[in-house]
């Protein structure tokens, strides 16, 4: 066990929509035992203006969150990561680069808000669909003692936590 808090970096390809609520679900939720990020593969440059119209619905300050790559978090000087969680197949499928602390990872597919066509209320009730699952995986999550278990008893839980309601 260490002193810090436990690192999770949350992956989607586009890093723009799932992955930046992820990220803000956990440091809401997380409190101080979660450090928590996002990061894609192929960033889009910006967060998706569904996914900052909810988080500022939720109170949450948009102004930190920004669509960033995957190699800001490897290499020699990044921060350890203890979980890197994807939330979208294309993620789960590349082949991620070395990670310092190699982290846990866990798949948490959900289907991408961002591709639902429609008006804003629409768009909004899919981001808002796609919060709640995150939710849910969050919260169960933190419900586990994590910090202390073993690292196969971990990922059962990991992996029973992505198959929840709303896997893709």
């Amino acid at each position: 066990m260490t002193d810090r808090p436990f690192r999770i970096l949350v992956l989607c390809t586009g890093n723009s929509a799932r992955s930046i609520l992820g990220e803000a679900l956990l440091r809401e939720l997380g409190g101080a035992r979660i450090a928590a990020c996002s990061a894609g593969s192929k960033p889009k440059g910006t967060p998706h203006p569904g996914a900052l119209r909810l988080l500022a619905r939720k109170g949450i300050d948009t102004s930190a969150f920004r669509s960033k790559s995957w190699d800001l978090f490897s290499g020699p000087d990044a921060d350890p990561v203890d979980l890197a969680i994807t939330v979208c197949g294309n993620a789960a499928a590349e082949a991620c680069p070395v990670f310092p602390g190699a982290p846990l990872k866990a798949h948490w597919g959900l289907p991408d808000p961002a591709d639902v066509e429609g008006d804003e209320a629409e768009v909004d009730a899919a981001f808002e669909q796609t919060w709640h699952w995150l939710e849910l995986r969050v919260r169960a999550l933190l419900a586990l003692p994590f910090e202390t278990m073993d690292h196969k008893e971990l990922m059962g839980e990991l992996a029973r936590i992505g198959a929840m309601e709303g896997a893709a």
